[in-house]
């Protein structure tokens, strides 16, 4: 996760992580990323089932009854069981979270352990009654996946009417006072709605924006041919970049963020570096406490069987499972080989990775999309977008 208004515009200095001691228990929810225990962030997909049909969506999700999913006490065991290792946030997530019927007491038993609470749902389902429930947990943040405008979202999410409805999820939850943001995975068949989406959010008030990468995992590993090439690429984080501070220069203070690609990182540095020699420093600086992609570090995943993973894309790569011995257990067991290699994967990394000047700050990228891609989860992640001459492999022309 990359804090384009963080770093970019200047939002967070490195002495504003330094104050809390970089301990993730004592960061507020932006500094978190900056954190020097890495305690893990948990996506619990709670639930396999939803509402509408993402053409991307990793978990496979159809409106069925799915069997097998972790009852309510075995839920708040876990949850009790991530309180006492130190995870920072639990993210309730699907599926679609809000179909399960206990989401509330579960949640409301996550913050009675200390826990950060944030929902990642389609917003489709908040009625303004059930964002009243929603704001009496007392939650972070609720996360409102939107792939578009009217058009291009309802398509994406192959159900008509999901833009509207997912719009007014967001009303009734900033109705109730629930910080709420958008959730927009790029690809070629809605990037040219990015300046709408900028547009949107702030005719809505909206405080919060996430422009994911797309991944290539579950219904998303049919859409490599929509990912952008390296060039699109390039110019949409330029874009980001430049709408975000506009935001910032308007006074707005609105949270831009991109997500799934650590080489936007690197990217940043080296535009401050023409623009802001001085702050391209201090963004050095929090980029090398990021560390960059951290799955099996700093984010895992919990299934709705209780199976526990890498990360919220690697399905096929299982850990253990809840079930049979708690989380912590499974997390901290490095007799994985696997597990092992992760905590300290740059190690491991092929190709231009292994020879990459920025290995520390991007941390090798994505693995579960260098897999899709090459069939190999150490080969270089496709979706990196840097030039040889940027990541240290050739000099500049004339040097």
């Amino acid at each position: 996760m990359i804090g384009i208004s963080k770093l970019y515009c200047g939002t967070v200095e490195p002495s504003d992580a330094l104050r809390y001691g970089r301990e993730s228990k004592r960061l507020p929810s932006h500094l978190l990323q900056f954190s020097s225990d890495k305690k893990p962030v948990i996506v619990w997909s709670t639930g396999q089932r939803c509402n509408l049909k993402c053409i991307h969506c990793y978990s496979q999700s159809r409106d069925i009854e799915y069997p097998n999913e972790l009852t309510t006490q075995e839920g708040k065991t876990l949850l009790d069981d991530l309180a006492q290792y130190g995870v920072p946030v639990v993210l309730f997530s699907g599926g679609e979270p809000t179909m399960r019927p206990d989401l509330l007491e579960l949640a409301h038993h996550a913050k009675s352990k200390g826990l950060r609470a944030v929902i990642s749902t389609n917003g489709t389902l908040i009625t303004r009654e059930k964002a009243r429930e929603l704001k009496s947990v007392g939650l972070s943040y609720v996360g409102v996946s939107l792939d578009g405008m009217r058009e291009t979202n309802d398509r994406f999410r192959a159900v008509e009417g999901a833009f509207d409805m997912a719009i007014q999820g967001i009303r009734n939850c900033m109705a109730e006072g629930i910080k709420v943001g958008l959730r927009f995975t790029i690809n070629r068949g809605n990037a040219l709605d990015i300046p709408d989406i900028f547009e949107l959010i702030k005719q809505e008030g909206i405080p919060r924006v996430c422009f994911y990468h797309l991944v290539y995992a579950g219904r998303g590993s049919k859409l490599i041919k929509e990912d952008l090439n390296h060039e699109e690429t390039r110019q949409v984080v330029d874009l980001i970049m430049d709408k975000a501070k506009e935001l910032h220069d308007q006074g707005r203070k609105i949270e831009v963020l991109t997500v799934d690609n650590h080489a936007d990182g690197p990217y940043i540095y080296l535009r401050l570096l023409r623009e802001d020699p001085r702050r391209a420093e201090e963004v050095y600086q929090l980029l090398q406490w990021n560390e960059g992609n951290s799955s099996g570090k700093g984010i895992g995943c919990v299934s709705w069987d209780g199976t526990v993973h890498p990360d919220q894309f690697w399905r096929h790569i299982v850990l253990g499972n809840v079930r049979e011995r708690p989380f912590s257990e499974i997390w901290e067991d490095t007799s994985n080989p696997f597990m092992a290699k992760l905590k300290d994967k740059n190690k491991y990394v092929k190709g231009r990775c292994s020879m990459c000047k920025w290995l520390n700050v991007c941390g090798g990228n994505f693995r579960a999309r260098a897999e899709a891609y090459y069939g190999d989860v150490w080969s270089p992640d496709p979706a990196c977008y840097l030039t040889d001459e940027e990541i240290g492999l050739v000099s500049p022309v004339g040097v």
